[in-house]
């Protein structure tokens, strides 16, 4: 029975760079995006102050408990921030950056995960649009635009969060 257990090394405490980046992604989608904080960065904060512009712009990915009223229903409310989790754990799953690198290790993995959150920022605000319930090319890439940018100023947190995980 022993024979049948195969270990390839010792076991590592620590998840994996897209384990930690992808728990990351659900903690700053869960919180900024909830309505408590989305209502208070809206309304409490100061539209003049570089602060103030960072609060409201970690609201992005909003989504809500209710539809509102929303054509489309709960389900077209909260589309990008569904998307924007599902794309970006995808990514971070996929992109090889820390077995392919040049330079192995925690540069990789930051550079990955801010990288994996970029393109979930852009592609879930594309998406979004799309489904949403009036659908437009101009506004698909003028979202697209946004929400690249969001990861941007964004991703950051969940290219730091990657430098907690193995490889």
């Amino acid at each position: 029975m022993a024979s049948l257990i195969h270990r390839s090394g010792p076991v590592s405490r620590y998840g994996t760079a897209a384990g930690t980046g992808a728990l990351a992604v659900l903690l700053l989608v869960g919180i900024c995006g909830s309505p408590a904080y989305t209502g208070w960065a809206v309304t409490l904060t100061d539209p003049e102050s570089a602060g103030a512009f960072y609060a409201r712009l970690l609201a992005w990915p909003a989504w809500r408990l209710d539809a509102d009223g929303q054509a489309g229903g709960l389900f077209a409310a909260d589309v990008r921030a569904v998307l924007l989790v599902v794309l970006a754990v995808a990514l971070l799953y996929l992109l090889p950056a820390a077995q392919v690198a040049r330079v192995p290790g925690p540069v990789s993995q930051f550079f990955s995960g801010w990288a994996a959150y970029v393109l979930a920022g852009g592609l879930a605000a594309v998406l979004a649009a799309l489904l949403g319930p009036a659908p437009s090319l101009l506004g698909a890439l003028q979202d697209a635009s946004t929400g690249a940018g969001y990861g941007f100023l964004t991703g950051w947190i969940i290219g730091i969060a990657s430098l907690g995980g193995r490889a």
